[in-house]
């Protein structure tokens, strides 16, 4: 691979971050692509045996096996690293690979994990079900009461994890404060960046010592690859992070990995439409619902830190209908244009019953101490038209008697 400008961070790290999205990582090969290369192989031959030896002993650089590291994947890396301001970036095979290796690198039976309790279903479940069965002790908190975190944290405490936004309540954690009280015991704070998308927060500059993503939401955004993505210091990468990804396989396909290139192109772009979008349809429903959740809203409870953390409101809008489930249905059910689906950060606008779908796999008590009613609705607005979206929702919504 070739030098260019695009590997150079004494370099990269003055450009504005649209200009980042589009040409930092990049390297290229003997034929000067313009395009990053697609390296679809799964070893490398080397010169001679001693240059064999040399990269397994980390002596010489260079590949050696895609289960641990690729060209095109490296790229992807490094140009997420690069806008998240982290030393290394690690691209897993998905959003929750990314979630649980974060977890899993650094932990033994007897440590403490310290969580907030509105999550995605699966990251849920990490502290319900998985770390509890290898002996790793764990609490969720209401974690938007900062008292809360100072009182739950144990002389084992390890980690605090939080989504900020969180999946799908839109709750929002005060990220700096929460760096401040896991430094303070000697824990790590790792931040689920999801739903912000690396175009509106970057926790890392708030403090966070991990950032995860799931790279099949906003940063390929057209609802067509998984992926993930852990962002972290270099000492952490290579105590506890690196090993753990080198020898469980969790990395992302080259192919995958090409394909969110190519998306964070446009990252920023689509990003801003689709705010545009979900501030435009949160206010034209509002008047219809009484319990509409849009953090770009003057009124959001926590709009304070929604200024202080966030560029924007998002692209995620949260309502309730007051009559349950037959009422979320038949909204759902009267959509024309929008997709009933259970992704998000999608081009296209999805409207997901989490009661029902993401969060199905908890208990109905976590789903109601999460606040996920059978009645909410989690809004993913996509980049149409906002009258044809505007007037497809306020249909449906009246056909469900609203």
């Amino acid at each position: 691979m070739k030098y260019h400008k695009g590997t150079d961070r004494s370099i990269t790290n003055k450009w504005e971050r649209r200009t980042q999205m589009l040409r930092a990582g990049t390297t290229r090969s003997d034929f000067d692509e313009m395009s990053e290369a697609l390296f679809m192989t799964s070893g490398y031959s080397y010169d001679c045996a001693e240059e064999a030896e040399g990269r397994f002993a980390g002596e010489r650089q260079g590949h050696t096996y895609s289960r641990q590291t690729n060209p095109t994947v490296s790229m992807f890396e490094e140009r997420m690293a690069i806008l998240e301001g982290a030393d290394i970036g690690r691209a897993t095979a998905t959003g929750m690979a990314a979630m649980s290796a974060s977890i899993l690198c650094q932990v033994k039976a007897g440590d403490h994990v310290l969580a907030a309790r509105a999550l995605f279903g699966s990251n849920r479940w990490l502290m319900d079900e998985l770390l509890p069965r290898y002996g790793v002790e764990t609490t969720v908190i209401d974690g938007t009461n900062l008292d809360n975190w100072q009182n739950a944290v144990q002389p084992n405490t390890k980690i605090l994890f939080a989504e900020s936004p969180a999946n799908p309540t839109l709750e929002i954690v005060d990220i700096r404060a929460l760096a401040e009280i896991a430094h303070s015991h000697e824990a790590r704070l790792i931040v689920d960046n999801a739903f912000a998308s690396p175009a509106l927060q970057q926790p890392m500059s708030f403090g966070a010592d991990i950032v995860c993503y799931s790279a099949t939401k906003h940063i390929d955004g057209q609802g067509r690859a998984m992926g993930g993505i852990i962002l972290c210091d270099k000492d952490f990468d290579e105590e506890y992070l690196y090993p753990y990804f080198r020898h469980t396989g969790v990395i992302m396909s080259p192919f995958n990995a090409w394909i969110m290139l190519k998306s964070l192109e446009t990252l920023e772009l689509r990003v801003g439409a689709m705010c545009d979008n979900a501030e435009l349809l949160a206010h034209a429903i509002k008047p219809r619902i009484d319990d509409v959740r849009y953090p770009g809203f003057e009124d959001f409870k926590q709009k304070a830190l929604v200024k202080a953390q966030m560029k924007r409101g998002g692209t995620m809008v949260t309502f309730v209908l007051p009559k349950g489930r037959d009422q979320a249905f038949a909204f759902l059910n009267a959509l024309q244009l929008v997709d009933i689906s259970n992704n998000l950060g999608d081009s296209r606008s999805i409207a997901t019953h989490c009661w029902s779908t993401t969060h199905k796999a908890l208990s109905e008590d976590a789903r109601l101490e999460l606040g996920i009613t059978p009645g909410l609705i989690r809004f993913s607005v996509g980049l149409e038209d906002p009258k044809d979206l505007i007037a497809d929702v306020l249909q449906a919504l009246a056909v469900a008697g609203l």
